[in-house]
């Protein structure tokens, strides 16, 4: 099967999507209130941000997207394994420290119980997280598939997509790909009905369910790369955050599963094909840029610190009018550390990485 390329003049006038990488920070920070608020209204449908666990389906869909973009015609002369290695300096570096926090949280948490995990659990569970290997043994982590770092769920599935892309799916023309996109589109709609919403894919129970939604995420953004549906417009950065945090602010109902399975399906795309088309204007691009470089760091090392919130707040029991007072200078030392760490870790060494692998 043969590749559809995007238009010459596309990859020449396009050298990179500044408001993607901002919707990406946007996306992000949704993620790591609605962990915070989580905590206080278990019930989604209560939770003002209750939809925004679908900021990981829009990662996969930018993900599609900006690896169709940057590979989609040079894969074949980089070869597989030098794709590989790329997507792992890029990646895995953030995948340790997460691990390493995570364990650092489990093990000098002040507000949780003695923990039960001999010396062999914890350095299996450990090696696993390092490895993006599932282990979902924790029952007091809700069984989570990465205990000592609950987002890298996500991250194992992002691997997953991009092995599958660099083996078969860089191969399918755009006729294929859009047939297997729908398909996975169908998959996620079942997987919605049965679960009633689309929050699964993190326990050992919803494992599936998280394949559902990568595969048509990340299906639907390189599919919308192949088609060049990129949609000119002028509603810049800020209007296109606005759209994006009306899908995680979307009030929450008996019909979950389906308003969320529209959102992702058609939504999601929509916003990515306005923001690969919009204008930037200069006072926006370093805020861009500084959203899109924190989104990353922000996402993988903010759940150690949740854990930690969690357990105060379920032993202290705070009152509801003081948690302004402490979410939200949470998130921002969040916000401060994911810069440190992307600043004096991530960007070190993936740089030595990338000299010591070339």
């Amino acid at each position: 099967m043969n590749d559809v390329k995007p238009s010459a003049s596309l990859v020449k006038t396009k050298q990179h999507f500044d408001i993607l990488d901002g919707l990406r920070g946007v996306a992000a920070l949704a993620v790591v209130i609605f962990h915070f608020m989580e905590w206080v209204f278990t019930d989604i449908n209560q939770n003002i941000i209750g939809h925004g666990f679908l900021a990981v389906d829009f990662f996969f869909c930018l993900s599609g997207f900006v690896i169709g973009y940057a590979y989609d015609d040079r894969l074949g002369k980089l070869g597989m394994w030098a794709f590989f290695k790329a997507r792992l300096i890029r990646l895995h570096p953030l995948v340790v420290l997460g691990s390493v926090l995570g364990l650092v949280a489990l093990l000098f948490d002040p507000f949780a119980a003695p923990i039960t995990y001999d010396f062999g659990r914890l350095a299996l569970l450990f090696a696993c997280s390092v490895f993006l290997i599932p282990f979902p043994v924790m029952p007091d982590r809700a069984f989570n598939l990465f205990g000592l770092n609950a987002p890298s769920w996500s991250l194992f599935y992002e691997y997953v997509a991009n092995i599958f892309y660099a083996i078969i799916l860089h191969r399918f023309s755009r006729r294929a790909l859009g047939g297997l996109t729908m398909l996975a589109a169908v998959a996620l709609c079942v997987v919605s009905y049965q679960a009633g919403n689309l929050l699964g894919g993190w326990s050992k129970d919803t494992f599936l369910d998280g394949g559902a939604r990568v595969a048509y995420s990340f299906l639907a953004g390189l599919f919308l790369f192949r088609s060049n549906w990129i949609i000119k417009n002028r509603l810049g950065f800020g209007g296109l955050a606005i759209l994006l945090l009306l899908a995680f602010l979307m009030p929450g109902s008996k019909y979950n599963w389906l308003t969320e399975a529209l959102v992702v399906i058609f939504y999601f795309p929509l916003l990515v094909a306005l923001g690969a088309g919009s204008t930037l204007s200069g006072q926006w691009k370093k805020v861009c840029q500084f959203s899109g470089n924190i989104s990353y760091p922000l996402y993988m090392t903010h759940y150690a610190f949740l854990w930690v919130y969690g357990n105060y707040f379920t032993t202290k029991k705070p009152p509801l009018s003081d948690l302004p007072y402490i979410i939200v200078p949470a998130v921002i030392v969040l916000v401060i550390f994911a810069y440190v760490v992307m600043k004096f870790y991530d960007i070190p060494v993936r740089r030595y990485l990338s000299k010591k692998w070339r």
